[in-house]
């Protein structure tokens, strides 16, 4: 198996800039992962939600715990199987629970535990922290990591 950098596994990334919540990867093993978001004051979401006291929506969090939790440990489990520019991910399922507000320009800390991997196939627990280790969300996300190929099937 090939053994992918952190700076590695962020290139494989799906995402645009806009839509990437993974500023940087901490740890990372066969078993979990550690990374790291900052979320910036001047995001889109924050002008609507809530009108005069900004919140992260559960959604954007919930994107978050599986980028980081989930994809980003999709990748590295999958090694050199997934090209820079061809990772491309369903997720299949998520039991989450929301235990606190995350404000505008709070930095959050979120582990992904291996529950199993396999025919592609990863679940993971997942756990976000805000930076004084408080917890914020956790639950369990699931999903399949596709390589995407050319026309030509390469």
């Amino acid at each position: 198996m090939v053994v992918l950098s952190a700076g590695q596994i962020l290139e494989r990334l799906p995402y645009g800039e806009a839509f990437r919540f993974v500023d940087e990867i901490l740890e990372i093993s066969q078993d979990g992962i550690g990374g790291c978001y900052t979320y910036d004051s001047a995001l889109f979401f924050y002008d609507g939600h809530f009108r005069d006291f900004p919140v992260t929506p559960a959604a954007i969090l919930t994107e978050t715990m599986a980028q980081i939790g989930l994809v980003c440990l999709g990748i590295y489990l999958m090694g050199g199987k997934v090209p820079p520019g061809k990772a491309s991910v369903a997720m299949t399922s998520s039991s989450l629970d929301f235990l606190k507000p995350v404000y505008p320009g709070e930095k959050v800390f979120v582990t992904g535990t291996k529950n199993y991997f396999r025919f592609n196939k990863l679940s993971c627990k997942v756990q976000m922290h805000d930076a004084g280790g408080e917890l914020i969300a956790k639950g369990t996300i699931s999903g399949m990591l596709i390589s995407r190929t050319d026309e030509s099937g390469k």
